[in-house]
This record gives structure tokens, C-alpha cells and sequence, in this order.
């Protein structure tokens, strides 16, 4: 009888022993929250003696429910001294961000925190030096973005010796002096960001000369090499150079003679230029369409305008009219003014253009939604095109905003659509992409149900949410960095080819975005974690995914579109108060609901969708895992 009760005894202390060792790491966690200021919002689920692992700590992430991974706190207003040594009893911790806060002073010393693999800490005011040793006992260290904050003085050499390092984002900040090299055992290197900085002298060729690394340079005037198209001069040394002065002299005066002579030539060329090419732009700067989102994105023909039309009556309307000046002070030349420039190709698949092709082909409008108005042009080629006017773009400059585009058109995927091209004004952005045959999944589901809605089986929109989930497991890996990978997921930004092949578009805007635009124009921000916290992530991205999900199963419009929530249905409420009634299979569209045999498919679906649109982000599935039980369907 005593072995059995010892026994006994000691399974119980050691079923117990792992919830002991969870609420062990609720007291650093706890040290931490009492050590800062939070003015926008609260931590009040990190409790002392609860579960971090039990899902609902919010920021909390933990390795296989067992053990605290990582800590996401943003957009909290935090203020005052990060306490490394509060964090040192958190084992197993691999991932700080603490990004979008109000965090100031000199870098902690994150360096104790041996583990780390990503350390964020984007958009705060840190400032003063980097020691060059800081980074040299965190070998594992993957990802460091350190952009815009106040730092100082020279990038640490030890950043660059780490081998695993995949992203170093350190623009806009005062970093000053050499780029340092970057160690040959490195290999990975995907993405580097120094813009915006006063580094100067040659860029090393161990990062110059790299294949397939993503990297910015602009903003640093003294600098120069060969990814910035810039010869670096050498200078020789003042001894010996056996020059006489006046040759000196006389050959600077030439050359600033001569330097007068061509600026002079090239001002009054472009100046010609742009008076005989602004007339044709401002068509573009002519419409009147209103601010609010558009559920329907084609309209009826009675308000389709030629733009040509809108041209024709800017001319006889006057310049003082709202829209219809858009004549730059700068040429074409000055990026940061409001030059026409031209169409810049980032995609030639479907062949080149320029501005003067788009501007001589037929145009209608689609329709006008948040961040912007779109219009259909068919060249003179036989390509057809969307053309939309982008508003709100202005947080980058250009060389920025250039560096964004090429990188999405170099992106592929049978699911993502790849833009064709732009154009920058300070303005406004126009981006081209190709023009699909089925318009929207949205115009599909909603815009003429006599049309398409019959070709709308259950095989078809199967093949819809697979192509749409597959899609964004390929951008949440692509910009695995961004807050929100895609941001905008919704029914209006799927759009189908002639086969009802999903195309994601409208992905990956929210660092092109000022917050408060991006706030009001980005369908992830109408996530409950933003409402309730003013906080988002990628888990907000699988939201969005759930909305699309659902809205395909059971074919009704969700009122989650609506900038006011009148009108639709509250597809979230009724999804959550049928599987809560044991009643999903009302759900299901009837229009496909007959197919008897893969209702419980449809019923499977219809649990990941419920899922992904939990109020809780951390009871959703991250979107790899999300997509992968989406693939598990079949039919």
C-alpha cells in the first residue's frame, strides 16, 4: 500500500511538473511588463502565477505550448528601460519585438540573451552608438531591424560577421563612416536596408558583388559602388603630384564652364518636354469619384467615362477646378518633385510600354476603392490593363518606392499577381497590372449572379480558396519580415483568370503607407486585435483569409467590408453563432449545398475558416499551418 501511494505521489508531482515551470516564466515576463510605461492600451492578461503557454497572454508565443518562444509587444506606447536581466530566465526565448513603440536611450544589452534569433525593434527612438562587439555573442542571431531610430555613429562590425544573418534593415538613422565587410561564411543574406543614413565611402564588394541580395544604399550622399551606379574617386595623396597650379586651375574653370553649358541644355530640353507632354497627364488627375470604398467593382455603363473625355473637359473646366492640376514644379529629372518621368517596366512578360502608349489607349472606369480609383485601358497592342491611381503613398521617397516595385516584379507564383509596371509623382503612384477576364472574386460572388454564380460549383470555389491560401503562404514567406504580408486580403483584391484561377493582388502596401492611412485603407486593420488593441501581425493576415474563406462557402457579402457595417451580412457573428447552435450546415451556400456528397468536406472548411476569424490572434493558426489544412481538402 505505501510503494502504491509513493507511487502515485510521484506521478502527480511530475504531471504537475511542466504547468510549474510555465508559470516559473510568468515572473520575468511579469518583471518586464512592471519595468516599462504603457500608455496605449495594457498587458493585464500577463499575470503572476498563470500560464504564459495558455493562449491567452497577449504577445505571447511559445514553442509547442510549452515553453515561452517569443515576445511581440507593439504599438503599446512603451516607454522606459528595457531590463535584460529580467528576460535572462526565459530559456528558450528566440524572438523580441518591440517594434512601434516609444522606447528611447542608449540599445540595451540584448547581447545576453545568447538565443535570440530575431531581434525588432523598427520605429522607436533608441540613440547613441552600437559598441562594434555587440552582436558577437549572439550567433544565432537571424533577423535585426533597427530602422528609424535616432543611433549614431558606425554600423558594429560584429553585425556583419554573423553567419546565419538573413535581414538587416538599419535605414533611417545617423549611422556615419564605412560600410563594414560582410564575413564570407555568410551565405544567406537575403535582404539589407542602410538607406537613409550618413555612411559614405565604397560599398564593400563582399555585399556589392552579392547575387540575389535585396539592398538599399540611396540617402547616403558620400557614398559610392557599384550598386548605387556610382565611381568612387580615389584621391592621391597631396605629395608629389608634380602638378603645376595655374593647369589646375585653368582646367577647374573649363570644366565648371562646361558643366554650365550642358546644365543649361538639359534644363531647357525637359522644360520643352514637359510643357508639350503635361497636357495628355492630366487626364489622369480628372476624376471626381468619392472617397468611400465601392462594393461593386464595375459600375454601370451610364457612369463609364472615357478618360479621354475627362481630358477634353479639363481643358475647358479651367485649372482652378479640384483634380485637374497636377503640373509639377520639378522636370522630369527631380524625383522629389512632381515630374512626369515615364511608365517603368518591372515585368516585360506581357511586352513593354510607356506613358504615351497608356495615355492613347481606350480607357473606361472600374470603380474606386480604398486607396484609389482603377481604370481598364486596351493599348493599341491588344494588352488590356488595370491602371490604378494609388493615394496615401507618400511615406517613401522615390528611390524607396523604386525599390519596393522591382522587388514585386520580380515576384512568382501562379496565385500572386506580378505588376507590369509603374509611375511615381510625389502626388500620386500609378501601378499597371494585367487585366483579368472574370474581374474580382467579389464582382463573381456579388456583382451579376445571373452571369457567373452558376459556374460557381463546389469544385470551382474549392479551387478558388486553395489557390488563394497557397498564394498567401507564398507572400507570408516572401515578406516573412513585414508586419502584415499582405495587408488588403479581401474578395475585391482575388481576381480570376478566364479558368477561375485566383490572382492575389494589392499585397504587401503597408510600409509604402503613413499609419494613419493605412489604419483607414487596409481591410487587416477591421481585424478584432486592432479594434480592441490597435495592434496587428500576421496572424491578422489569416483573418482576412478566414473572411474570404467563409464568404465563399456560404456566398453571402460580409458587412466586414463596409466602412460603416450597415448592409451585408455579419459573417463573423453568424459563422460563430452556428457552430455554437451545432448548426454549420445552414451555412453552406444552397447553390452548392445540393452536392450531398462533399458536405462534410464543406463542413471541414467551414471549422478553418471559424477558426482563422477568432477574436483571440493567438487561438489562430499561423498561415503556413492554416494553408496546410486547407490543402488537406478534397474532393
Amino acid at each position: 500500500m505505501t510503494a502504491v501511494l509513493f507511487l502515485c505521489f510521484f506521478l502527480l508531482c511530475f504531471s504537475f511538473t511542466p504547468s510549474l515551470q510555465h508559470v516559473s516564466e510568468s515572473e520575468p515576463l511579469v518583471r518586464f511588463k512592471t519595468s516599462v510605461n504603457i500608455t496605449k492600451g495594457d498587458l493585464n492578461s500577463w499575470r503572476t502565477g498563470t500560464d504564459p503557454c495558455n493562449g491567452k497572454w497577449f504577445g505571447i508565443y511559445c514553442q509547442k505550448g510549452q515553453t515561452v518562444s517569443g515576445i511581440h509587444v507593439t504599438r503599446l506606447g512603451l516607454s522606459g528601460i528595457i531590463d535584460v536581466e529580467n528576460l535572462k530566465d526565459l530559456p528558450n526565448l528566440r524572438t523580441i519585438r518591440l517594434d512601434n513603440n516609444l522606447l528611447s536611450g542608449p540599445l540595451p544589452p540584448f547581447f545576453k540573451l545568447h538565443g535570440l534569433k530575431s531581434l525588432l525593434l523598427s520605429n522607436n527612438s533608441f540613440s547613441g552608438e552600437i559598441a562594434d562587439d555587440f552582436f558577437k555573442d549572439t550567433p544565432q542571431l537571424k533577423r535585426v531591424f533597427f530602422d528609424n531610430n535616432r543611433f549614431t555613429g558606425r554600423i558594429p562590425t560584429s553585425v556583419m560577421q554573423l553567419a546565419g544573418l538573413e535581414e538587416l534593415h538599419l535605414q533611417g538613422n545617423e549611422f556615419s563612416g564605412e560600410i563594414p565587410s560582410l564575413t564570407d561564411s555568410n551565405k544567406i543574406l537575403k535582404s539589407l536596408d542602410l538607406s537613409n543614413n550618413n555612411l559614405e565611402g565604397e560599398i564593400p564588394k563582399s555585399i556589392g558583388e552579392r547575387k540575389n541580395l535585396q539592398m538599399n544604399f540611396q540617402g547616403n550622399e558620400k557614398l559610392c559602388g557599384q550598386p548605387l551606379n556610382i565611381k568612387c574617386d580615389h584621391k592621391p595623396s597631396s605629395t608629389g603630384s608634380g602638378k603645376d597650379p595655374n593647369e589646375v586651375t585653368g582646367k577647374a574653370i573649363f570644366m565648371v564652364i562646361f558643366f554650365l553649358l550642358v546644365f543649361l541644355i538639359v534644363v531647357a530640353i525637359i522644360t520643352r518636354w514637359k510643357k508639350k507632354r503635361q497636357p495628355e497627364f492630366r487626364m489622369l488627375g480628372k476624376d471626381h469619384l468619392s472617397d468611400h470604398e465601392s462594393v461593386e467593382v464595375r459600375v454601370p455603363d451610364s457612369i463609364k467615362k472615357p478618360i479621354e473625355s475627362s481630358k477634353k473637359r479639363s481643358t475647358t473646366d479651367g485649372s482652378s477646378k479640384k483634380g485637374s492640376t497636377h503640373h509639377g514644379k520639378g522636370g522630369a529629372g527631380n524625383p522629389g518633385g512632381g515630374g512626369m518621368g515615364d511608365i517603368i517596366m518591372v515585368n516585360s512578360e506581357k511586352g513593354s510600354f510607356g506613358l504615351p502608349d497608356l495615355m492613347k489607349a481606350a480607357a473606361e472606369v472600374l470603380g474606386n476603392g480604398s486607396l484609389g480609383s482603377a481604370y481598364k485601358a486596351v493599348m493599341a497592342n491588344g494588352l488590356s490593363v488595370v491602371v490604378k491611381r494609388i493615394r496615401d503613398m507618400n511615406k517613401l521617397a522615390r528611390d524607396a518606392f523604386d525599390v519596393e516595385l522591382q522587388r514585386f516584379g520580380k515576384l512568382r507564383h501562379p496565385n500572386v499577381l506580378t505588376p507590369l509596371a509603374y509611375h511615381y509623382r510625389r502626388e500620386e503612384k500609378l501601378v499597371v497590372s494585367e487585366y483579368m477576364p472574370k474581374s474580382s472574386l467579389l464582382y463573381v460572388l456579388h456583382g451579376d449572379r445571373g452571369i457567373y454564380h452558376s459556374e460557381l460549383t463546389w469544385p470551382t470555389r474549392l479551387k478558388i480558396i486553395q489557390g488563394v491560401a497557397r498564394g498567401m503562404q507564398f507572400l507570408h514567406e516572401e515578406f516573412a519580415s513585414y508586419e502584415l504580408p499582405h495587408g488588403n486580403l479581401k474578395s475585391s483584391n482575388v481576381l480570376l483568370s478566364e479558368t477561375y484561377e485566383p490572382l492575389i493582388s494589392d499585397y504587401a502596401f503597408l510600409p509604402l503607407l503613413q499609419s494613419n492611412n493605412a489604419s483607414q485603407a487596409l481591410f487587416a486593420f477591421k481585424s478584432p486585435e486592432f479594434a480592441q488593441k490597435q495592434q496587428v501581425s500576421p496572424k491578422s493576415d489569416v483573418y482576412c483569409l478566414g473572411i474570404i474563406l467563409l464568404e465563399v462557402l456560404t456566398g453571402k457579402f460580409p458587412s466586414q467590408y463596409l466602412n460603416n457595417g450597415k448592409g451585408g451580412t455579419d459573417i463573423v457573428e453568424w459563422v460563430q453563432s452556428s457552430f455554437a447552435q451545432h448548426k454549420e450546415e445552414e451555412l453552406i451556400d444552397p447553390e452548392i449545398a445540393s452536392n450531398t456528397n462533399s458536405l462534410q468536406q464543406m463542413v471541414e472548411l467551414l471549422r478553418i475558416g471559424a477558426t482563422c476569424i477568432a477574436s483571440n490572434p493567438d487561438e489562430r493558426e499561423n498561415m503556413k499551418e492554416t494553408v496546410r489544412r486547407i490543402e488537406g481538402i478534397t474532393i
